[in-house]
C-alpha cells in the first residue's frame, strides 16, 4: 500500500514503506552469541532464520523510551517504559511482513530515535471525519488526482471504523497541480460540498474519476443533489481555501501525497492500517 505521488519531478519515486518490506530478503544473523531467552507473555511464532534475527534485534536496538539499554532490557526489566511490549511487537511485525535486518532498524529508528517536530496547521475550515475530542488526531494532505491518495482512501476509512472514538481525521486540500492539473477543480469542489454537508458524498465520487474539470465536478455535484447555485459560489470561494491548505502543507515538509500527520507530527511509518493502527494503540495505552 506504499507510494506517494511526488510534487518535485527530480525527487526520486517514493516506493513507500511496505513496498520496502514487501521486496526485502533476510540478512544475516551469524554476528556472534545472541540471547534466545524467550519473552514472557510474547507468542512468537517466528520461525528459523527469522525468529535468530528478532532475537538479535531486540538485544541490540535501543530501548523505545530513551534509555541507555536495549530493547530487551526495557521489556524485560524496566516496567516504567511503557511503550517496550509495543515495540517488541512492531518488529514482530515488521519481520512477519518480510522485513530484513536494516529495513527492520530503520523503521524501528524512524518510530522510535527519530522524533520529529511536531507542526501546527489551521484546520479550523477543513472537512473531517471521526469524534471531535479524539485522543489520536489525523491529518491527511491528498491529491484527488493521486493513485497513491485513491489506494490509501480505503486504508484511512478502515482505521476510523476500526478506531471509532479514539481517531479524528482532518482533510487537507494538497493538489499537485504540474502533474494532475484537474486536482484542484476536484479540491475545490469537495469543500463547496462540504458547506452543504455533503463533503463524504463528493470525496467518494471524485475518487471514483481519474481526472476532473469544473464541467465533471459540476455534475458530481448534481448527482448528489447539491444546491447549484450556493454550489458555484462556493466553488469560486474555495479557490483561496485550496491555496492556503497547499501552503500550510508546504510549510509543514509535505512534498508528496498522501502525507499523514500523527497528533501534530509527520508519520513516517508503513503506510498501512495495521502499522498506522499499531502507533494508535500504542499512544492511547502510552498517555492513558
Amino acid at each position: 500500500m506504499g507510494g506517494a505521488c511526488e510534487k518535485k519531478e527530480n525527487k526520486p519515486p517514493d516506493t513507500g514503506a511496505m513496498n520496502a518490506l514487501d521486496h526485502a530478503g533476510s540478512s544475516s544473523t551469524a554476528d556472534g552469541p545472541v540471547d534466545t531467552t524467550p519473552l514472557a507473555g510474547i507468542d512468537l511464532k517466528l520461525e528459523g532464520d527469522k525468529k535468530q534475527l528478532f532475537y538479535k534485534l531486540v538485544g541490540s536496538l535501543k530501548s523505545p523510551c530513551g534509555k541507555a539499554h536495549s530493547l530487551r532490557t526495557s521489556f524485560t526489566t524496566d516496567t516504567s517504559c511503557k511503550r517496550a511490549p509495543f515495540a517488541v511487537r512492531y518488529v514482530i511485525s515488521l519481520l512477519e511482513d518480510e522485513a530484513n535486518e536494516n529495513d527492520a532498524r530503520n523503521e524501528y529508528a524512524k518510530k522510535y530515535e527519530k522524533t520529529p517536530q511536531p507542526v501546527t496547521f489551521d484546520l479550523s475550515k477543513a472537512p473531517h471525519a471521526g469524534a471531535a475530542d479524539a485522543r489520536i488526531k489525523l491529518v491527511e494532505f491528498f491529491d484527488y488526482e493521486c493513485p497513491h491518495c485513491k489506494v490509501f482512501k480505503p486504508a484511512m476509512e478502515q482505521i476510523l471504523n476500526d478506531k471509532a472514538g479514539q481517531v479524528s481525521l482532518t482533510f487537507m486540500m494538497f493538489p499537485i497541480e504540474s502533474k494532475h492539473p484537474g486536482s484542484r477543480p476536484a479540491a475545490q469542489a469537495a469543500l463547496a460540498a462540504d458547506q452543504q454537508g455533503k463533503f463524504a458524498e463528493m470525496h467518494d465520487k471524485l475518487f471514483e474519476q481519474a481526472s476532473h474539470t469544473r464541467e465533471s465536478v459540476t455534475g458530481l455535484a448534481k448527482e448528489i443533489g447539491l444546491d447549484m447555485d450556493k454550489f458555484a459560489k462556493d466553488y469560486d470561494a474555495a479557490s483561496d481555501h485550496v491555496t492556503s491548505d497547499a501552503k500550510q502543507g508546504d510549510n509543514g515538509g509535505v512534498d508528496s501525497t498522501p502525507t499523514l500527520f500523527f497528533n501534530n507530527r509527520k508519520y513516517d511509518g508503513p503506510m498501512h492500517p495495521k502499522y498506522i493502527e499499531m502507533w494508535i494503540d500504542e499512544e492511547v495505552a502510552v498517555n492513558r
